[in-house]
């Protein structure tokens, strides 16, 4: 009896073993067959010294840039990089909740087919990054901060109504059923059994999603939807070198003193 245990036990150790130097032969094979198909032509027109210059431009920031009182400093373009971060964050959290309801599937037990349909707009708007939507922002009101915060709700709408919906679906159902075997409704399970459970999650999300937005506003600027991306892209062009290191530190050193403050807010949140 022992033998035929271990018989068994060493047979699933090899079939198991087996899987795995499949699955990695497999996962090589796609990263040598994406590194195949890369065209390295450009490095031919490296040179060490082009690096040199690069690196050295960078390492002596334009602290001048930092503020000037033009509005079209460092400090401005990064306050206006944050504004359209947190307008776009704002338009998609309050749209995803209608979206929610339409998508989660704990809602619609009696007609799946909505709750399709929910998922399916959540999958369409989270398809097509930001630049997309700021391209097309761009020419429908026109350049500025008002299309780079759309087309970051947009997409956000999408991203947030997925989580929004997934959080939906794997609430605690207890409290819900409760309410109804004493004879609540929809909207009095939704306020007082669902939202309560789901609000903090729900805002920790948001929040997540403000730290990702002020990154994405970053390089809206390279289609005219406003913020830093303009002058950071400008700069790259004209080999500023400088003014690329020290616009560089202020969305680094912005993101890490939004992402302290909602990591802070988040922990109180639970």
């Amino acid at each position: 009896m022992n033998n035929s245990n271990e018989t068994a036990a060493s047979a699933a150790f090899r079939k198991q073993h087996t899987q795995r130097f499949l699955a990695a032969a497999v996962i090589l094979l796609i990263i040598l067959w994406c590194a195949a198909g890369i065209d390295y032509s450009g490095l031919a027109a490296f040179s060490p010294q082009m690096g040199l210059e690069v690196l050295r431009g960078l390492m002596k920031p334009k602290w001048s840039f930092v503020y000037d009182g033009s509005g079209e400093d460092l400090a401005s373009l990064l306050l206006l990089t944050i504004g359209i971060a947190f307008l776009g964050t704002a338009i998609a959290t309050i749209l995803a909740l209608p979206v929610t309801l339409l998508s989660a599937s704990n809602l619609w037990r009696s007609c799946p087919l909505v709750a399709r349909i929910g998922k399916f707009v959540c999958n369409v708007l989270r398809a097509f990054p930001e630049l997309v939507y700021a391209i097309i922002f761009v020419k429908v009101v026109g350049p500025g901060p008002f299309a780079g915060a759309l087309a970051i709700g947009v997409h956000q709408i999408g991203m947030l109504g997925k989580l929004y919906t997934e959080e939906m679906e794997a609430m605690d159902e207890t409290p819900v059923e409760a309410m109804h075997a004493v004879g609540a409704g929809f909207w009095q399970t939704m306020f007082f059994a669902r939202v309560p459970q789901l609000l903090p999650i729900y805002s920790s999300l948001s929040l997540n999603h403000f730290e990702i937005a002020v990154r994405s506003a970053s390089t809206l600027g390279l289609v005219g939807a406003g913020g830093i991306g303009a002058p950071l892209i400008f700069a790259i062009q004209a080999r500023n070198w400088d003014q690329v290191s020290i616009i560089l530190l202020g969305v680094v050193l912005t993101v890490f003193v939004i992402d302290t403050l909602t990591g802070l807010i988040r922990k109180k949140l639970r």
